[in-house]
């Protein structure tokens, strides 16, 4: 499995940004993601996932070596990918439990049926293992949750999904050290050769948590460096103003721009 973003030139409203991106993602790989903000990372997560604010410019997203250019949003959530919101939206009137089984069900063939038994055995273990309470399934979708329960329950739909690639966009945001933790366990647990996570993220406190193979430092909508550790420990003393320097990089001043609602995952 392998997900190829090549070259990929993004602009919203006339305004670029992301320049000639580059980046490969296989299987069982992490990669996290880091820069200042404006730089372009949740662009890049919501592009891949087909964002109907954004044009692409130029280059490709391919998954498993086929573009997916032309791919709905719903229709590259059941190739597998997905992306934890950095955002997530409130949904009034559907319950958690019957936006999971709906969201499982279109991925299904049209020979097969749900297990309604497992299903529910399923989604009661992952809301026990992310601390959400028993009554999760008949709340509706994120009305009324804290902060840190809405990125809790990005991660639940990821665990009953079970994506190729995970886009995993700042869930390290509103949660205390407690909470992160949990969520840092929960993701660790799912790594295998099936799953590929890329991290966008601005502190090195959630990848104590989980831990990349590799780490990428973004901007001006572009992967300026490529490391390991050593790359999250300097950002964490030093900031990003050394990367600037040692590479001669001026940021590009970006107008702020509107996106509105965020796309569904399913």
């Amino acid at each position: 499995m392998i997900l190829d973003i090549k070259d990929l030139s993004v602009s919203i409203d006339g305004n670029m940004i992301l320049n000639s991106l580059n980046l490969t993602v296989k299987g069982g790989e992490v990669h996290a993601i880091m820069g200042p903000n404006g730089t372009g990372k949740s662009t890049l997560a919501q592009v891949c996932m087909g964002h109907p604010s954004y044009k692409v410019e130029s280059g490709d997203i391919l998954l498993d070596g086929e573009s997916i250019l032309d791919k709905t949003v719903d229709e590259r959530s059941r190739i597998g990918l997905f992306l934890a919101m950095q955002n997530p939206v409130e949904v009034p009137g559907v319950t958690n439990f019957d936006f999971v089984k709906a969201a499982i069900q279109t991925r299904m063939a049209k020979d097969e049926h749900l297990r309604i038994g497992k299903f529910i055995l399923k989604f009661e273990a992952a809301s026990e293992e992310l601390r959400m309470g028993k009554g999760l399934a008949h709340r509706f979708l994120n009305q009324g949750f804290s902060g840190g329960e809405k990125k809790r329950n990005e991660i639940l739909q990821m665990k009953m999904l079970n994506p190729k690639f995970a886009f995993l966009d700042e869930i390290d945001s509103g949660l205390d050290v407690d909470a992160l933790k949990l969520v840092g366990d929960n993701v660790t647990k799912m790594k295998s050769p099936d799953l590929g996570l890329i991290l966008i993220t601005h502190y090195q406190r959630l990848l104590d948590y989980i831990v990349p193979d590799f780490v990428h430092i973004m901007l001006n909508g572009q992967i300026v460096k490529t490391g390991k550790n050593e790359l999250i420990n300097r950002i964490d003393k030093e900031g990003y103003e050394w990367v600037k320097k040692e590479l001669g990089i001026v940021e590009e001043e970006k107008r702020p721009v509107s996106l509105g609602v965020c796309p569904s995952k399913h």
